[in-house]
């Protein structure tokens, strides 16, 4: 129980790791801009210690900790709805890209209902539901696209998951690599920067757009030569600035990009190489990663690819003995150095396949989801609104071309004149955030494990990360106290939450620049995005009330999938949805919980909920309560199984245990987990088992897999039952 901001004390600030002199100084700091905040209410408390820079990223971890959850040791999430940690100002909302397009339109579209882009954003969101062809029609025009031929309107109505951008015909690498006079960016703009692992006191790698514009041309005359317009290619290596040459000059050819994470095991590739019917993949001879070397040449060739081109690691010179048929780079660029230094693009119907991505894989066999066209426009779009991507941005996202990520990271670039940051290397280490600092990122995402980790090991301190405006985070739930940390270390600068899909190319529940944020939270469903929860039966909750529920989405959707190669997309994200006014809602899974206040947590997917004595709930709830059960946890999985013989679900909590910590037995944390979660979540929930384990079964992108745990846990119990 923390105590409240009014109590702390000198003593407390020494205990959280400042020497008696500083805490003395910093008691008085904090003693005097507390009084002088205009309001007792703890959201103003916190407003007044960020705006006055009273912590800083130098102080220890345990003194934000202090006073953030001193400020809020009283509040009642309940009444009021999530604590909140950073707030837009007016002057600040007028600059963003959201908050200038307001500015011009927002009273010839609301009328006098429009005020301003802080007290206006729900009311032009709504807007954008009710209109997506207004919204889209202006934010299209902030993007650098160039139609060869353009649209005969934003959305053809006729079916009911519309038909966008009709008629249109483009190629979307061309509109990445050329100049435009809106958003500026000329031949000489930095187009991407980036830092090889081990070279962390080397200045940083630059490409402006014309350099890449020629090796893009150069690549794409090569593949032309070796491929037939129509192909699929593949891709699988980390995510250089060789493998994004390559990912826009097979679309620039007119090819399909086949997406793999280089993570992947052979059998994965081979997998992913069979449903794509990939003609050919590019890939690296090894994979360079904390000064080890991990093979990659030889697990795509034991996948039995019929044409490989191999990429060095470092250098020029191969490190493997190539197969006959495969062709080093540099022999393979020699192709593209005899046609013309100018490539005439191949253009396309705006909803043509470019890229071929897979699900994750976290409920089974991965789906085959095709990207067209309208895929990167609507990542474009999403990083222009929602994270405020303009000219002059450097942004950095630690990912891979084999995750929805990597492709929304290019063209979220690309497409709005910022600058594409990449590091290749490890981003568990210091060598990373150095290039962050280095580079002057502005833009910075992450991953909630990627920020675990950043801070056990502690590998930050001392960076210098105030050039960032937002964070971003995806992939699965963030640790309240995680983010905390991670929004310090830029002086409290907002971590935007992006829950998305591969198909849906884009997010349906985020943060925005023009919202107060809350730690772990969602502010919004995204710009034309209308989102439903409803509950066990299908009746939908209002759209005002707080609740928790299956969500679904209205399938008018720009840059959603409308096909899968290896499933039935009907089937998968529409059959057995509910209705709602006459449309079907298309599924996505997740669990949402609606808060007073209108914030949004994500509960799980709905095939982790759990039906404890009577009470639904959801694994990431009872891991967020768990997670802060004992100083020794690291990390805790969720979930419930049905006894052999039948009878009510039983709870069985997984943990990771910190180094360096005493370690619990079994027993001692079944007791502490108990008591906490009937305290903070349920009197009535009980704790069956706990498993102490050394990791997490996770996706190659990070992603838990909680079925695999309840796999585990099912063949134990049925081990002991055979031994009574």
């Amino acid at each position: 129980m923390w105590k409240s901001i009014g109590e702390l004390s000198c003593d407390d600030y020494v205990k959280a790791g400042l020497t008696l002199e500083d805490a003395k100084e910093f008691e008085k700091l904090v003693s005097d801009v507390i009084s002088k905040a205009t309001e007792t209410d703890p959201r103003d408390q916190w407003k007044a210690l960020v705006d006055e820079s009273v912590l800083k990223p130098c102080h220890p971890h345990s003194l934000h900790q202090l006073l953030y959850y001193s400020v809020y040791s009283n509040w009642d999430s309940s009444v009021h709805g999530p604590p909140l940690y950073w707030f837009p100002s007016p002057s600040q909302s007028k600059s963003t890209n959201l908050g200038e397009l307001m500015e011009t339109h927002g009273s010839r579209l609301l009328g006098a209902s429009y005020k301003n882009p802080l007290e206006s954003f729900e009311l032009f969101r709504r807007f954008s539901v009710e209109h997506p062809q207004v919204y889209w029609s202006l934010v299209l025009d902030e993007l650098s696209l160039v139609y060869h031929t353009p649209p005969r309107c934003i959305l053809d109505k006729s079916k009911p998951e519309g038909t966008w951008l009709p008629d249109a015909v483009l190629n979307i690498a061309e509109c990445c690599l050329m100049p435009s006079s809106h958003p500026k960016k000329d031949d000489s703009s930095v187009a991407v920067v980036w830092r090889d692992e081990g070279f962390d006191d080397s200045p940083v790698n630059r490409m402006t757009i014309i350099e890449l514009r020629e090796q893009v041309m150069l690549v794409a005359n090569a593949i032309s030569g070796s491929f037939a317009k129509g192909d699929t290619i593949a891709i699988d290596m980390p995510m250089t600035v060789e493998a994004v040459i390559i990912y826009l000059a097979i679309i620039l050819a007119g090819c399909i990009v086949v997406s793999i994470a280089d993570s992947f095991a052979a059998k994965e590739i081979a997998t992913r190489l069979k449903i794509s019917k990939a003609k050919g993949i590019f890939t690296q001879d090894y994979i360079l990663r904390g000064g080890r070397r991990f093979p990659l040449y030889s697990r795509v060739v034991e996948a039995a690819p019929s044409k490989v081109i191999v990429l060095p690691s470092s250098g020029t010179e191969l490190c493997v003995q190539l197969r006959e048929q495969d062709i080093p780079w540099m022999d393979f660029l020699s192709n593209g150095l005899s046609g013309d230094n100018y490539y005439r693009p191949s253009y396309l119907p705006v909803d043509s396949v470019i890229n071929i991505l897979f699900s994750s894989g976290t409920t089974g066999e991965p789906k085959a989801i095709p990207w067209t066209q309208l895929s990167p426009i609507r990542s474009g779009c999403d990083g222009w609104a929602h994270a405020d991507v303009k000219v002059g941005d450097i942004y950095c996202w630690p990912t891979n071309l084999g995750w929805v990520m990597g492709p929304t990271l290019i063209f979220s670039c690309f497409l709005t004149g910022a600058t594409l940051a990449l590091y290749n290397g490890s981003p568990l280490g210091r060598g990373f955030g150095k290039f962050v600092q280095d580079a002057g990122v502005t833009v910075l995402g992450t991953v909630p494990s990627l920020v675990k980790t950043w801070k056990r090991i502690n590998c930050m301190e001392g960076l210098n990360w105030t050039k960032i405006k937002y964070f971003a985070t995806t992939g699965e739930a963030s640790n309240v106290d995680d983010v905390l940390w991670l929004s310090s270390k830029a002086y409290y600068k907002p971590v935007i939450e992006v829950c998305g899909g591969t198909e849906l190319a884009s997010s349906y529940l985020i943060g925005s620049p023009l919202q107060p944020q809350a730690f772990g939270a969602f502010s919004t469903p995204s710009m034309t995005t209308r989102i439903i929860i409803f509950d066990e039966n299908g009746v939908p909750y209002p759209d005002d009330q707080p609740c928790t529920g299956e969500v679904g989405l209205f399938p008018q959707h720009l840059g959603a999938s409308d096909r899968l190669l290896n499933a039935d997309h009907n089937e998968v994200y529409f059959k057995g949805m509910p209705m709602y006014k006459e449309t079907r809602l298309r599924r996505h899974g997740d669990i949402v919980k609606r808060t007073v206040g209108g914030y949004y947590n994500v509960q799980g997917r709905a095939d982790d909920t759990m039906n404890l004595g009577g009470i639904k709930t959801s694994s990431i709830e009872i891991e967020r309560v768990c997670d802060q059960a004992d100083e020794c946890i690291l990390e805790t999985a969720a979930i419930s199984l049905t006894p052999p013989n039948g009878g009510p679900e039983l709870l069985v909590i997984f943990a990771v245990l910190k180094e360096g910590f005493k370690k619990q037995s079994e027993e001692e944390l079944k007791i502490k987990f108990s008591r906490t979660i009937q305290k903070d979540l349920n009197p009535l929930f009980k704790v069956s088992f706990v498993k102490i384990v050394p990791e997490f079964p996770r996706t190659a992108s990070n992603k838990l897999l909680r079925r695999v745990l309840r796999d585990q846990m099912k063949q134990e119990l049925l081990s002991l039952r055979s031994r009574i």
